[in-house]
């Protein structure tokens, strides 16, 4: 899916540009999931929500997962200081790629994560800032990182939350596109 020409050579403007107040949904599940951080794990009703906000088609996949499973892989992510391993204790889940990953961790923590997804991914990549992956698909742990260092640094230069700089570059995605992001 093409973008128009993006008026802007780097992310900071673009960001200026389309920074506004978040969804209301967004911030209503974010108001949801308080508890999360403090308790230090999501329950299955809690990834089910995070799963109907982000990707409603993978709850099959997402309902697959054990109780267990779900306690074990959340806590093990959101215990660590590392984003590698809070990545890869993500992915354990049924129904987890990157962008589910990153919808869960900004969905607790909005102040330091946005979703990486392909909207914001061709965004970055049409004025410059990323070089890779030019498709915003099949993202693995480098992408999601080097986006992370992207939009936290941002957001510090700015003065707001990651999730403000990652909704941006969403709206400004969804200004500049040329036809339709998903073919049915």
């Amino acid at each position: 899916m093409a973008l128009r020409k993006l008026p802007f050579r780097s992310v900071e403007p673009l960001v200026r540009r389309f920074l506004s107040d978040d969804s209301e949904e967004a911030l209503a599940l974010v108001r949801e999931l308080r508890p999360v951080r403090a308790r230090g794990y999501l329950t299955r009703s809690e990834l089910e929500a995070v799963c109907r906000w982000k990707a409603p088609r993978a709850m099959r996949h997402i309902k697959a997962n054990s109780l267990a499973l779900i306690r074990s892989a959340t806590k093990q992510a959101l215990g660590t200081r590392s984003e590698r391993q809070r990545l890869d204790a993500l992915l354990k889940l049924r129904g987890v790629g990157v962008p589910m990953a990153s919808a869960m961790l900004m969905l607790v923590d909005p102040r330091r994560y946005g979703v990486l997804d392909i909207r914001v991914w061709q965004a970055l990549h049409a004025i410059g800032t990323v070089k890779t992956n030019p498709r915003g698909v099949g993202f693995r742990f480098q992408h999601w990182y080097q986006y992370l260092c992207i939009i936290r640094h941002v957001s510090k230069r700015l003065g707001v939350r990651a999730r403000n700089v990652e909704w941006a570059l969403f709206r400004a995605h969804e200004h500049y596109q040329v036809g339709h992001l998903y073919r049915s």
